[in-house]
């Protein structure tokens, strides 16, 4: 377990929703200068050698490119011409980051328009009204980067295995989660929305295709526990009786969803093992149950310097 970090929802939330809201400036920055991309792809965040990253975003000639460095409990606005600004990640209020992370944006002459409601959270208050001293716990910030380095590399080697359509590890900042997507290339049943805090427009392009999905929170206070997630779009048939691994996962009614705890990961004798395991078992069930195509779409997972074998 020493390996792996401890994440105590309870201990570190105030500074987990502070760090949420602040992610949701910067992405909302990403999708006002970004093209839209399927599946709401061109607004995650991306795990980081620092923290989390944009990566590039175009603006005219030049990229932006805006990085949470939870090393140094900064976050840095940097430019193609050589430029950069930055702005300290501590205790404060959201209005108050929110007006700094404009000023940025403006000395750096990049467009500082954009959505200024956040996403997928309760009574949402729009950041520049948003007063409220927040505090920041930068030790719990860089546990929760330690943890999202690992469960990357993990989910990173699980997407070898697939030749089919499939996301990246990426981030998403409204819902604070980790995630890999695969999809079978089959359209889905439109979804009917009513998500909170979501447009039923993005929703419905999100899940415009039949998928089998797994990710990572750190929790929330609906449910105030880290843990690994897996669901399917639109569940099959006898998805939610489907025998899982590891031992630890299970369905969870409420949530519709099945669930790993982080901590059962943190114990597990190997828990990239755990991970994979829980992985590919959803993954599994999925596919078999709505009669994926998977000769066509998977392949064994991938190798260090060993290309794929083609027939």
């Amino acid at each position: 377990m020493s390996n792996w970090p401890e994440l105590d929802w309870s201990a570190w939330r105030e500074t987990a929703i502070a760090l949420q809201l602040r992610t949701q400036i910067i992405g909302k920055v990403r999708l006002a200068l970004t093209p839209w991309l399927n599946h709401s792809w061109h607004v995650p965040l991306y795990v980081s050698a620092r923290g989390l990253t944009t990566s590039a975003i175009p603006v005219g000639n030049r990229i932006l490119e805006i990085d949470f460095d939870f090393l140094h409990d900064r976050l840095v606005f940097m430019t193609s011409d050589g430029r950069s600004r930055g702005i300290g990640l501590h205790a404060g209020s959201i209005a108050e980051f929110h007006k700094a992370v404009i000023a940025c944006l403006d000395d750096l002459d990049v467009p500082s328009t954009f959505d200024a409601t956040p996403s997928e959270m309760p009574e949402a208050i729009p950041f520049a009204e948003d007063h409220a001293e927040r505090p920041y716990d930068a030790q719990a910030a860089r546990a929760f980067w330690q943890a999202l380095i690992r469960i990357a590399r993990v989910f990173g080697e699980f997407r070898t295995g697939f030749l089919g359509k499939a996301s990246p590890v990426h981030f998403f900042w409204g819902s604070f989660d980790l995630a890999v997507t695969r999809f079978s290339g089959r359209d889905a049943p439109r979804h009917p929305g009513g998500l909170p805090g979501l447009p039923d427009a993005v929703t419905s392009e999100a899940y415009s295709h039949e998928e089998a999905s797994v990710g990572f929170w750190p929790g929330s206070d609906a449910y105030p526990t880290a843990a690994f997630y897996a669901y399917a779009y639109p569940a099959p048939d006898g998805f939610a009786a489907a025998r899982i691994g590891p031992k630890a996962a299970a369905w969870d009614a409420t949530l519709g969803e099945f669930i790993l705890p982080y901590d059962a990961v943190r114990a597990a004798p190997d828990p990239d093992k755990a991970i994979l395991a829980f992985c590919q078992s959803t993954y599994d069930a999925a596919a078999d149950l709505a009669g994926w195509d998977r000769d066509s779409l998977e392949c064994p997972l991938g190798r260090r310097r060993v290309p794929r074998v083609v027939a």
